[in-house]
């Protein structure tokens, strides 16, 4: 693969940048809790009863300055970090494209990693030592990534851009609006594609060619000629249509993945609401935080990601002749199947402990467990499966999309899980009914909102197995098309 030096390193760059912004919050924030001037004295009553001074406008102005930086290279990172990975690797090779798989499954394993640090090793330092010293260690973690991270420059794959896919699309919607009026050709051959613009002088370089395909034919209309070639804009190619279809293509399995996030987000929520209401002690006398039991999550995360990689795989290897073991699809089908069987179980243990406590018993917060270790395997099935179908889908020249359209997924989840709760509690409050969602959950029917969550989940994963089972992959109808995939800087020529 030739890969230029000089070729653009925006997502290099903005790694780096990201990387650097958030160095700046985490040191912003390890400053304001050090420097006496820059925090408000303690509280004279420990417990937050009285006796505590406002902050200043400064030193909120500084806090909120580190907390923004943070989120602006968080947001950054997160949106870089994973496409700049899968352009390390070369598609067009099977064995690169196999390591590419596993990959994202190793990368999403050390980012789950770094959150249990958080929630264990990080909680405690505040906790026992202060806040300044948990911040400080992630200061020391950050710069230490960096550092690594740009020492690997020299070795790092920089592929060029073909373009805003932002841009690409409205240029393609535009001119087929603009040419609505005008027939489609009997020949597609007569459409305007990559030979004709690099016959017209035009730099069609890192664009590759793809084949015509019978959906959405009315944004074809912006490949035709116009009867002036002369007097009017160039038209837009047919690969770059069919690279707009490949994107419409991929909604219908956006959309179908929203809800797994919409479970997710209840167990930072209504799951820890329930282990607050249970008994969380560990011996005599230690008693488990109720947000601690994240770890949980996060430990079935970590157990899953080897256990597929170095078992499953092989098995399913045989099952499936797929040399990668599951295919993207079925890998974010397995983990929407637990997220349903993880609200199954949630409503279960929760209907078991609703009645235990109005018959006077306090069962054991360890009854929660199954489903925080379900949802967490089912995370790392579906964000693995996930990043890999979007990024190996997404056309080329809209690499930098598809990273968005996975991490919208998690927003989008989060949202509809809001949306959820305000509708079912706006419904379940009216006069002479029990609400389902109350701040004392023996008082309300928190189960009867998880059998809500596990039906909707269901029906999801239903339209996800029935979209799924019409996806063709853009690698096999490449090859139905006779179209061979050479190395990334070259052009596809026809077999």
């Amino acid at each position: 693969m030739n890969c230029s030096p000089i070729d653009p390193i925006i997502q290099h760059s903005i790694c780096m940048k990201a990387k650097a912004e958030l160095l700046q919050g985490m040191c912003i924030l390890t400053i304001s809790t050090s420097a006496p001037g820059l925090r408000p004295p303690a509280c004279a009553d420990p417990t937050g009863g009285g006796g505590c001074v406002a902050p200043s406008g400064t030193q909120l102005g500084v806090l909120y300055l580190g907390l923004y930086l943070t989120a602006l290279g968080t947001g950054g990172l997160k949106s870089s970090v994973s496409g700049f990975g899968s352009d390390q690797f070369d598609e067009s090779d099977p064995g690169e494209r196999r390591r590419m798989a596993r990959f994202f499954s190793w990368f999403f394993f050390f980012i789950s990693i770094g959150s249990l640090l958080a929630v264990t090793v990080l909680v405690y330092v505040q906790d026992h030592l202060g806040r300044r010293w948990g911040y400080g260690a992630c200061v020391a973690a950050i710069l230490l990534g960096l550092l690594v991270f740009v020492g690997g420059t020299t070795r790092y794959r920089f592929k060029k851009l073909v373009g805003s896919p932002l841009t690409q699309i409205a240029a393609v919607t535009a001119a087929a609006w603009r040419k609505r009026a005008l027939p489609l050709p009997p020949d597609p051959a007569q459409l305007y594609d990559l030979d004709d613009a690099a016959a017209a002088g035009e730099d069609v370089k890192g664009k590759h060619k793809m084949p015509r395909t019978k959906q959405c034919r009315f944004l074809e209309r912006a490949a035709i000629v116009g009867p002036s070639p002369s007097s009017s804009p160039p038209p837009c190619t047919l690969t770059d249509v069919e690279e707009v279809k490949q994107v419409l293509r991929m909604l219908p399995t956006w959309a179908t993945t929203i809800p797994f996030w919409t479970v997710y987000a209840q167990m930072t929520t209504f799951s820890v609401s329930q282990a607050q209401a249970m008994d969380r002690r560990l011996g005599a006398s230690f008693h488990i935080p109720a947000g601690s039991l994240t770890v949980f999550f996060v430990g079935s995360i970590l157990l899953t990601v080897p256990v597929y990689d170095r078992l499953l795989v092989p098995l399913a290897r045989r099952i499936t002749a797929n040399p990668q073991g599951l295919s993207p699809l079925q890998r974010i089908s397995v983990g929407l199947l637990l997220a349903v069987l993880a609200m199954v179980a949630a409503a279960l243990t929760e209907r078991h402990r609703r009645d235990a406590s109005l018959a006077g018993d306090t069962p054991s917060v360890f009854l929660l467990v199954p489903q925080f270790l379900l949802v967490g395997a089912g995370e790392a099935f579906t964000y693995v499966g996930q990043l890999d179908f979007f990024l190996r889908e997404c056309p080329r020249g809209m690499k930098t999309m598809s990273t968005g359209l996975f991490l919208s997924t998690l927003s989008l989840g989060f949202f509809f899980s809001t949306a959820i709760v305000s509708v079912v509690h706006a419904a379940t409050t009216s006069p002479g009914r029990r609400p389902w969602l109350t701040d004392d959950l023996d008082q309300g029917s928190l189960h009867s909102f998880y059998w809500l969550l596990a039906a909707i989940s269901a029906a999801n994963l239903v339209a996800f197995v029935a979209v799924a089972r019409g996806y063709v992959y853009k690698e096999k109808r490449l090859a139905d098309a006779g179209i061979q995939q050479l190395a990334e800087d070259d052009v596809l020529v026809h077999a």
